[in-house]
C-alpha cells in the first residue's frame, strides 16, 4: 500500500512517516498542495493525508477541487481545527478527520482502513493470455496456479499488465513500487524482474524495452 502525505511541519511528517513505514506501508511527503499535486500526477496511491493548512492553502479547498476533477483516492485530513463545524466539513469533504494531537497507532490503523476501502473499489482483475491478477486479494495466478510473489514483484507486474501492450519507463516501474524516499540500487529493478519472469515461468511474459523499460505484449 502506498501512502502520499503532506505537511509542512518537518518533524510531524518525519513522524507521521516512521509510524506509517513502520506499519508496513510505503510513504512518500509533500511539504505543500504544490508537490502534493505533482506526486498524485504521476503515482498512484491507496490514501492521501493532508495536514489541513499548508503554506500555499486549504487542503480541503484543493481536496474538493480534485474530487470534481476525478480524484478518488480516499483522504485524512490532519488538523488542530476541532469545532463539529470543521470535523463535519472535513468529512463532508475527505473520508475521515484526525485531530491534533493524535495517536500514531491510531492513525495508522485508519490509514490502514481508508486503504481496504480502496482495494474494494478498485478495477477487477487484470488479465493477459493465462495471468490473472487480483489487486484486492493480492493474488496472482497463471493457467490456474497460484504464485508467490513477493509485494515488490507483485506492484512491478501489477503496473506492467494495467499498460500490457506500452513499455513501461523504469522510472514508473521505481515510483509505483519502491518509496519515493528511497532510490534502489541500479540492478536492482533487472533482477527483481528476473526472479519475477522465473515465477511466471514460460512462456515468457515480460519483454525488456532496450534503454525504456520493460512491456508485456
Amino acid at each position: 500500500m502506498r501512502i502520499l502525505v503532506t505537511e509542512d511541519d518537518e518533524d510531524l511528517l518525519l513522524a507521521v512517516a516512521v509510524s506509517l513505514r513502520g506499519g508496513g506501508l510505503a510513504v512518500d511527503v509533500a511539504a505543500d498542495l504544490a508537490g502534493a499535486d505533482e506526486a498524485l500526477a504521476v503515482n498512484s496511491y491507496d490514501c492521501a493525508v493532508f495536514d489541513r493548512v499548508l503554506p500555499d492553502g486549504d487542503a480541503l479547498v484543493y481536496v474538493r477541487e480534485r474530487r470534481r476533477a476525478g480524484l478518488r483516492v480516499p483522504v485524512l485530513f490532519l488538523t488542530a481545527l476541532d469545532s463539529v463545524a470543521h470535523r463535519v466539513e472535513g468529512l463532508r469533504t475527505g473520508d475521515d478527520y484526525l485531530v491534533k494531537p493524535f495517536a500514531m497507532d491510531e492513525l495508522v490503523v485508519r490509514v490502514r482502513g481508508l486503504c481496504r476501502r480502496r482495494e474494494i473499489s478498485r478495477p477487477a482483475v487484470l488479465r493477459h493470455a493465462d495471468v490473472e491478477l487480483d489487486p484486492g486479494a493480492r493474488e496472482v495466478r497463471r493457467a490456474g496456479v497460484l504464485l508467490s510473489l513477493t509485494r515488490r514483484e507483485f506492484l512491478v507486474l501489477e503496473l506492467l499488465l494495467a499498460n500490457a501492450g506500452r513499455p513501461v519507463t523504469r522510472d514508473e516501474l521505481f515510483r509505483h513500487a519502491w518509496d519515493e524516499l528511497v532510490r534502489p540500487a541500479t540492478n536492482v529493478l533487472d533482477v527483481l524482474v528476473g526472479q519475477l519472469r522465473r515465477k511466471l515461468r514460460t512462456p515468457p511474459l515480460i519483454e525488456t524495452v532496450r534503454n525504456v523499460g520493460y512491456r508485456i505484449g
